[in-house]
């Protein structure tokens, strides 16, 4: 009897071994998820009612002053004078953050643009744009981020931004048909609303 007592405890202890091996498996696997520096994907789409022509230029540097908003004010390091060329290179500056900027694709007739930006030591972003004709006065648009923390203090900030990112369809469609002179649509957002704010992550620094 005792020997059976002590075979049943000492398999009782195993199981209970296991169970925590397993359970310290799992916490250190979660754990591991959480240490991961973040990384987001995000990507919307609208239409403007205007040539392709007239609509790709507008995705640069120098053209987004126009519809912006006057936070984007692009410092050239290359080329000089500024100008929206591919390989250039400029920063932004909101409040006490720095963000360096590289156009690594400007492919404008082809309605291909990519950029991308470094904020401080906080995150970067990859920008993607891509136009297309629709027809021979409606252009496509589709813009994806990618955002990655690179700092994992930053974590919930690039979540943060991604969330906004999905959503930025509706007001860059508004300032874009501002800029070229379109008449204001009912229920869209205000004009003075801090676009590259909060699309760079900038505007939470200040």
């Amino acid at each position: 009897m005792i020997f059976r007592n002590l075979r049943i405890a000492g398999m009782c202890f195993t199981l209970a071994g296991v169970t925590m091996m397993q359970h310290a498996k799992a916490q250190t696997s979660t754990d591991a998820v959480q240490e991961k520096n973040a990384h987001v994907v995000n990507t919307f789409r609208f239409e403007i009612a205007a040539p392709m022509a007239q609509v790709g230029p507008l995705f640069a540097p120098e053209a987004e002053r126009r519809w912006a908003g006057e936070d984007w004010n692009p410092v050239f390091a290359y080329p000089q004078p500024g100008r929206d060329v591919q390989g250039a290179v400029w920063t932004i500056k909101h409040g006490n953050v720095d963000s360096v900027w590289v156009n690594t694709l400007f492919d404008v007739a082809g309605g291909r643009m990519q950029y991308v930006a470094v904020v401080g030591n906080q995150f970067a972003t990859t920008v993607d744009v891509h136009v297309s004709a629709l027809q021979e006065r409606q252009t496509a648009v589709e813009v994806t981020y990618a955002r990655t923390a690179l700092d994992r203090a930053a974590n919930q900030r690039v979540i943060e931004l991604g969330q906004h990112d999905r959503d930025n369809g509706p007001e860059w469609k508004h300032r874009i048909e501002t800029a070229l002179g379109f008449p204001s649509r009912p229920g869209a957002p205000p004009s003075g609303s801090p676009t590259n704010f909060v699309r760079w992550g900038e505007r939470s620094q200040r």
